[in-house]
């Protein structure tokens, strides 16, 4: 023994003259996967070597692997754990498989090459990936403001010992040794060394939390990291605030159901309450709702609801029943006379404004139906809706202006071969009124009676110039109206007239009229002149005066008789 110890300490003392050590390395491993261990020196040694031997410590003593000499296959010298585990590279590399935790140790290997021996030291460091980490030990509600245990997130199976980070909704939470506490401990199994770490969060919740999701994450130098699946957690908290809600508020109409709903803000909710309908109090439990059968508009006004354990916690709502009355004072029929008035009136009795339209056969109107005044173009079928939310209403009726006929409009057209004459005569008039003429033609077309309106048509083929008379009757009256209708002939002839013969004649005829004028006027002012001197001369005798006259009553027959011819 003590010989062998003396050895030892010989070859140190010989390697420390004689040994050239490269610097201390360190490497990384996978568990269970096979490592490579370097030989690193810095002379090419694949060629050049006499021996090499890849020894490790245990217990700060050196222990031998393998040994490998020039042109010989490497010679395992190790036993116990490594025996059959160790193998020599190509390149000299120490091979070794299914790592584990107990091979963190430190390696070395020793070259002879000519008269030097080298050596190479490496320090070996084996990882492992922890398993993907879980929270366990969940709590069952988190309260509000109290500080309760959430859970504990578990890394297991790993090396170096995994750090775990608490998230909430995927934001890192961090203790603050009041509403949040991480407690973490770091446990190594006995067998192979992994470690398990466990983090237990402490967590005061706030209302906001309801929905919030709480996971960990386990973060390691391998680079990956590892997130629990989320959890959600109930948050329990008691009753702030209380709301009395209708279900379908907007179908809330005469004659349905009207269902009421307490909601309460606490967590777990109350499930009993008092509703208090307009003065009469009712208990429900296990509900939080409360129905009121065939409701009619004297069931609205204020409705309450309030916590049995907490009457002072109590929430209102004004409901309104919505009604609608319409009455319209017009039979089915209505019958009136041209330029009577309807006399319609509506009343309508509603729980809101309503929306009106009316429609007259079939098509909508802007405003009501003409009250006075009534026209035969006012006649129809008129139809009135009512709308309130879902609540519609309806009435109708058939109105019929009565009266008697008038002709609006009566003329003459040729027809488009120009052979005929088409005569057209417009009245207007109920019941619907009989057309004639009091000549013979031929019926072309009467349009159907629609609003108190009938248009007949005729053609006939004059000969000379006539006098047409269009005579429309009903119950109610006759009317007439006359046309005179020129003779085809007579048109024909018109149209054949010399343009420039008629300008001509016209222009003489012109000529001799303005001449008569101007000598009516010259005479005329000859005569004025002639009296202003009679008077003037008054004082001469009465011969003179008797010639004077006579000459007057000459020139007064000579003025009458030009003006007779200028009247020509």
């Amino acid at each position: 023994m003590r010989v062998a110890r003396m050895m030892h300490l010989l070859s140190l003392l010989f390697c420390a003259l004689l040994c050239q050590v490269t610097g201390l390395e360190t490497i990384f491993g996978l568990h269970g996967e096979t490592v490579a261990i370097p030989c690193k020196t810095e002379a090419n040694i694949q060629d050049d070597f006499i021996l090499i031997k890849w020894i490790y410590y245990k217990d700060q003593q050196e222990v031998d692997l393998l040994v490998k000499k020039q042109k010989e296959e490497a010679t395992v010298t190790a036993g116990g754990e490594y025996k059959d585990r160790v193998s020599m590279a190509a390149n000299l590399s120490l091979l070794l498989a299914d790592a584990k935790l107990s091979d963190q140790r430190t390696f070395k290997c020793m070259v002879v090459v000519g008269g030097d021996i080298k050596q190479h030291i490496v320090n070996l460091e084996i990882q492992k990936l922890p398993e993907a980490p879980f929270i366990t030990e969940k709590a069952e509600a988190l309260e509000i403001g109290k500080r309760t245990k959430l859970g504990t997130c578990f890394a297991k199976h790993g090396n170096p010992a995994a750090k775990i980070v608490w998230l909430k909704n995927n934001k890192t939470l961090l203790s603050d040794g009041n509403r949040i506490l991480i407690n973490e401990t770091v446990v190594k199994q006995p067998e192979t060394q992994l470690s398990n770490v466990a983090s237990t969060l402490h967590y005061s919740a706030e209302k906001k939390d309801t929905s919030a999701q709480f996971s960990c994450r386990a973060e390691h130098p391998l680079g990956v990291d590892l997130v629990s699946p989320p959890e959600t957690f109930s948050i329990t908290y008691s009753t702030e605030n209380i709301a009395l809600q209708v279900e379908d508020e907007d179908q809330i109409v005469e004659g349905s159901n009207m269902t009421l709903k307490c909601v309460a803000d606490g967590n777990p909710p109350p499930t009993s309450f008092y509703f208090l309908l307009k003065g009469h109090m009712v208990k429900v439990e296990n509900t939080n709702m409360y129905t009121i059968q065939d409701i009619s508009r004297n069931n609205s006004g204020e409705y309450k609801c309030s916590l049995i354990v907490d009457p002072s916690k109590e929430g209102s709502r004004n409901v309104t029943v919505n009604f609608l009355d319409v009455k319209l004072n017009l039979d089915k029929t209505v019958i009136r006379e041209a330029g009577g008035s309807l006399n319609i009136s509506l009343d309508i009795d509603s729980s809101a404004k309503p929306t009106v339209s009316w429609t007259k056969g079939g098509v909508k109107l802007n405003q009501g139906p003409k009250n006075t005044n009534l026209a035969y173009s006012d006649a129809g079928f008129y139809e009135l809706e009512v709308m309130l939310g879902p609540l519609h209403r309806k009435a109708s009726f058939h109105l019929t202006v009565q009266g008697a006929p008038v002709i609006r409009n009566l003329h003459e057209q040729h027809d488009k071969d120009g052979n005929r004459k088409v005569l057209i005569c417009e009245a207007e008039g109920s019941p619907k009124p009989a057309v004639s003429w009091n000549i013979n033609g031929t019926l072309i077309d009467e349009k159907s009676f629609d609003n108190g309106t009938v248009t007949h048509k005729i053609s006939v083929v004059p000969s000379a110039n006539l006098s047409v008379t269009c005579i429309v009757s009903n119950s109610f009256g006759i009317a007439t109206k006359v046309i005179d209708v020129s003779s085809l002939f007579e048109d024909v002839k018109v149209d054949k007239r010399d343009p420039a013969g008629d300008d001509d004649k016209t222009k003489l005829v012109v000529g001799v009229v303005v001449g008569l004028l101007v000598a009516a006027v010259v005479i005329g002012v000859a005569y004025w002149v002639y009296m202003k001197k009679s008077k003037q001369g008054s004082c001469k005798t009465g011969e003179k005066e008797n010639g004077s006259s006579e000459e007057e009553k000459k020139l007064e027959e000579k003025a009458e008789e030009n003006s007779q011819k200028a009247d020509v």
